[in-house]
């Protein structure tokens, strides 16, 4: 037995015997003589909680291997402790709620309504862990994975966090598709409300009538995939393969919107393109070109999704394009190809994963994006919205909602599987670790001259629409009195001196500093999960892999309202009762923004030749040592993309939280949510501006903290002179 499995034994017993089973403390942390008298799963097993003491059978059967390691088979031992422990906390942590039995013919067979428990606290969760890693590494010690316990005990991990964090809650919502209003199976409604023409009607190929909103999603989620790919794949091209002069600042550019809160950018194109917007007025009194509402519709949402989801593309794309070996491309040259030929037969086929990977979290952003549309979609009406108000409009229908979900779901289902098939078993292996020229050919000119006619255009556009974001926050009223003013930002952000020191008098500190906290823990838990996820599917096989690549996707294609109600009805009860809580907010957002991290990954290490691992492990390295000293310098790319995603998006989103916030953790879109209800757009935009700043600092302080990859070839500037090269022996 390994000094490892060892001491995850030892925890397992920790937390049985001496942390509290049951309840998350949220006041100061308690002494160790408050939890041994206070409620660890012995004392409640003693005091009458008989349901408890079961477990410490596994517990006992785990220290077996460790009493006799000579005589017996230590796989088999851990194995059966580690399973029958799980089993026997998920069944009582599911079979006992708070108010008794919550199986009806446990209540019949007993003649009782039958015990009672609360939710599962730190000592269920350490010996729940406990018992998974004394499994993974049975599992391990059997041959599973090469016999590597890093490798079983990470999948282990995931696919537990992943069902906790994503199939439950998202299940229990499900579920709701197939029952009535009093909560019964009835499989038939689901029929009837899945085959509504509101859903799948054709009107409008053959009438002024409009089409139905699954095919309204689909169509914008194909234009959006497109788009966003084509705008990151161009922007992504001079970034890495052009000289032009201000590249730093179209890189800031365009990850931008990515950076702004919700509403806002939707906001923008109203005051720039609606009815009463500036660039209206202009040509009304200069072309007399008359004004109208066509923003509002499938052009603005298609305008607003492009600007908020390119900088996705960029994230994934830029590490993809970076990757791509010049060797390859010279070796084509070589042959006398010309380099619009090297391009579209070598360059552009070696982008394949990760142009599959940008329009898929394209594709799925657009289909799971409700902000937009809420504020710009008018009469073009798409799944998010229907969702949103069946479940929180006056129908308040539930299954109508989860129907609804599951459509989505399928859309998500297709284009993960169309990907799949369009990269096929090919290899993108472009990082071998064997020496190469290193200076990337120059772009063809047609290529380039796409791209800068496609990028400069998009970026001045995006310029404007900060500017006006910038003036709505300093002036009085947008529109209509643009007096300046600092009042929004006082109103918001004010300090007053005291007896005692600062006070943040501001009305939006509180929202501002619990922001601050809950992105700056979630953030680096969601690039280390989904990277990791990344690190198994692309080096590791093992059974169930297709379903778990897609399991990562799942809270990522659901609307963020639905996946905040799932949380409120999976986490608001035993066994797990951790609503209220800012632990309930880092989960939502770690496993609503993994898929991202997951995505960036997959498709950089598809460009990294397995045999830099297999090198590393030849010489003695443990896998744990190898993903640390050789994948993650690597995958810098990735990580940069992870972290800044998965920081912005936690200091962004809304739908996700607007079930979840407390007084104590009211989050900033939250805050800038009520103010637009309420009129207060400068406020709204004060705020955001405030968030941008933020945002832009911490991605820099992010890339400065990760830095750049180094594959150690040549540039421009380091190429050896005549002189130097005849040195040379």
């Amino acid at each position: 037995m390994s000094r490892a499995t060892l001491g995850w034994i030892i925890l397992g017993w920790v937390g049985f015997v001496l942390l509290p089973w049951y309840g998350f403390d949220r006041s100061a942390a308690p002494t160790i003589a408050d939890y041994v008298i206070g409620g660890s799963a012995l004392v409640h097993g003693l005091k009458g909680a008989w349901w408890l003491l079961p477990v410490l059978a596994p517990l006992i059967l785990s220290l077996r291997p460790a009493a006799l390691p000579a005589r017996t088979d230590n796989s088999i031992w851990m194995i059966a402790s580690g399973l029958l422990g799980l089993a026997l906390i998920v069944l009582q942590g599911f079979t006992i709620g708070l108010h008794g039995w919550t199986i009806d013919i446990l209540k019949t067979a007993t003649g009782s309504a039958g015990p009672s428990q609360a939710g599962m606290g730190y000592g269920a969760t350490l010996t729940a862990v406990a018992f998974l890693i004394i499994l993974c590494h049975g599992l391990a010690a059997r041959g599973w994975c090469r016999g590597d316990a890093f490798v079983t005990s990470s999948i282990g991990v995931v696919i537990a966090l992943i069902l906790v964090f994503v199939f439950f809650p998202v299940t229990t919502i499900l579920a709701s598709a197939f029952a009535d209003n009093n909560g019964n199976f009835a499989p038939l409604e689901f029929v009837t409300k899945f085959m509504d023409r509101s859903i799948w009607g054709l009107d409008c190929l053959s009438s002024d009538l409009r089409c139905g909103v699954a095919w309204n999603t689909l169509f914008l989620g194909l234009l959006v995939g497109v788009g966003t790919t084509a705008l990151g794949l161009a922007f992504a091209l001079i970034a890495t393969r052009t000289a032009f002069r201000y590249k730093k600042l179209l890189r800031v550019m365009s990850v931008l919107p990515i950076i702004t809160p919700p509403f806002v950018i939707g906001l923008a194109l109203i005051l720039i393109f609606g009815r009463s917007g500036a660039l209206s007025a202009v040509l009304w009194e200069w072309f007399g070109i008359p004004r109208s509402r066509w923003i509002y519709g499938l052009p603005g949402v298609f305008i607003a999704q492009l600007l908020a989801f390119t900088p996705i593309a960029f994230l994934v794309l830029i590490g993809v394009v970076q990757g791509i070996s010049p060797t390859l491309e010279e070796a084509s040259q070589t042959l006398r190809a010309k380099s619009w030929t090297t391009f579209l037969t070598v360059t552009l086929p070696l982008m394949r994963p990760g142009l599959a990977n940008a329009f898929l979290l394209g594709f799925v952003e657009s289909l799971a994006d409700f902000g937009n549309p809420l504020v710009l979609g008018g009469n073009f009406e798409v799944l998010s919205t229907k969702i949103f108000f069946a479940v929180v409009g006056a129908q308040q229908d539930q299954g109508r909602a989860a129907v609804l979900s599951i459509v989505l779901l399928a859309f998500t289902l297709g284009a993960f599987w169309l990907q799949h098939a369009w990269l096929g078993k090919k290899v993108y292996t472009t990082v071998t670790g064997k020496g190469d020229a290193g200076i990337p050919l120059p772009l063809p000119r047609r290529v380039a001259l796409a791209s800068y006619l496609t990028v400069i255009p998009w970026a001045l556009f995006t310029v404007a629409v900060y500017i006006v974001i910038l003036v709505g926050a300093f002036v009085r009223s947008m529109g209509r009195d643009y007096t300046p003013t600092l009042d929004h930002f006082l109103t918001a952000f004010r300090i007053e001196r005291a007896d005692w020191g600062l006070y943040f008098s501001g009305s939006a500190w509180n929202s501002f500093f619990a922001t601050i906290k809950v992105a700056a823990l979630s953030a680096p838990l969601t690039a280390a999960i989904g990277l990791l996820t990344a690190y198994l599917l692309t080096r590791q096989r093992f059974s169930g892999q297709r379903a778990f690549e897609f399991g990562t996707l799942l809270s990522f294609a659901i609307p963020g309202t639905v996946v905040g109600v799932s949380y409120i009805l999976a986490f608001n009860v035993p066994p797990i009762e951790i609503t209220g809580t800012g632990f309930v907010l880092v989960m939502c957002f770690v496993f609503r923004n993994m898929p991202v991290g997951v995505r960036s990954g997959i498709a950089t290490l598809s460009q990294i030749d397995k045999s830099l691992d297999e090198a590393s492990l030849t010489l003695g390295a443990r896998s744990a040592t190898t993903m640390r000293r050789v994948v993650l310098p690597l995958l810098r790319p990735a990580i940069v993309a992870s972290l800044v995603y998965s920081f912005v998006r936690a200091m962004t989103a809304v739908s996700a939280v607007i079930f979840l916030v407390t007084a104590e953790y009211n989050m900033a879109t939250t805050y800038i949510v009520g103010r637009v209800e309420a009129g207060e757009f400068g406020l709204a935009i004060a705020y955001s501006t405030v968030l941008i700043v933020v945002m832009l600092l911490a991605i820099l302080a992010i890339q400065l903290a990760v830095g750049e990859r180094r594959l150690g070839r040549r540039s421009q500037s380091t190429s050896a002179s005549p002189v130097a090269a005849q040195a040379i022996p």
